[in-house]
């Protein structure tokens, strides 16, 4: 009996750990399609909309609005995971580390415009860079092409994996009713939000181009199918 349960418990964990890496590729694959979408503001359109700002005081501002989007989002797991029934929260984490990962996106793409180091090539070579900069933590050095990943290949994929893994591993409080609410899925995610602003703006503040030097650039294209961002502060 005894080795027929350690069996059971053997081949139970090996099918969980099968199913938890199927969900974390659907996740990271989901992550590179949507990043596209993102809309993303250029400097002259930051500009317009936040005038008098320099760009330590611009990026402020956007950072504040990034945080309270995924403050937002925290909080609305947050509560959910109050709810009697809990059965529904792989999806509902599943749609908060989506939620989040857009608006980080667009934060870094942002903070990537105010600090005059916008990477080189087309939509989807800027979104890759980005995604590189979220999945890593770290600022895209626009003179080093081979810093980030812009085939969306293997090595991209599996940093985006460690990376939805430690913030599925973060998250994981906020699966256990009774214990937290809202307020704490909103803390949590505010925190991490800005922690990464921190690292972003610190990279960037190396390879920074004062916006009196920068040439003059084209306004960044629309995606087609811009993603829908819903109930964001006015800084998004």
């Amino acid at each position: 009996m005894r080795e027929k349960t350690r069996d059971l418990a053997r081949e139970g964990a090996r099918r969980g750990g099968s199913r938890a890496r199927a969900g974390l590729a659907y996740l990271a694959d989901r992550i590179i399609d949507i990043a596209p979408r993102v809309p993303v503001r250029d400097l002259a359109s930051l500009r317009r909309q936040f005038p008098g700002l320099g760009p330590e005081e611009l990026a402020d501002k956007l950072v504040a609005g990034a945080a309270a989007g995924t403050s937002t989002v925290g909080a609305g797991i947050g509560a959910a995971a109050m709810l009697p029934v809990p059965p529904a929260m792989p999806t509902e984490l599943a749609a908060e580390i989506t939620g989040v990962a857009a608006i980080e996106l667009k934060l870094i793409a942002e903070l990537h415009e105010v600090y005059g180091v916008r990477p080189p090539g087309n939509l989807k070579t800027r979104s890759a860079a980005y995604l590189s900069s979220w999945s890593g933590e770290r600022g895209i050095d626009v003179m080093k092409p081979s810093s980030y990943d812009t085939a969306l290949g293997g090595r991209m994929k599996r940093e985006l994996r460690q990376q939805i893994m430690k913030r599925m591993v973060r998250d994981l409080p906020n699966l256990m009713p009774f214990m937290v609410g809202a307020a704490v899925g909103a803390v949590m995610n505010r925190r991490d939000t800005k922690r990464l602003a921190a690292r972003i703006r610190a990279d960037l503040r190396k390879i920074q181009v004062p916006w009196g030097e920068l040439p003059e650039l084209p306004p960044l294209e629309r995606p087609a199918e811009p993603l829908k961002m819903r109930d964001l502060p006015k800084e998004l």
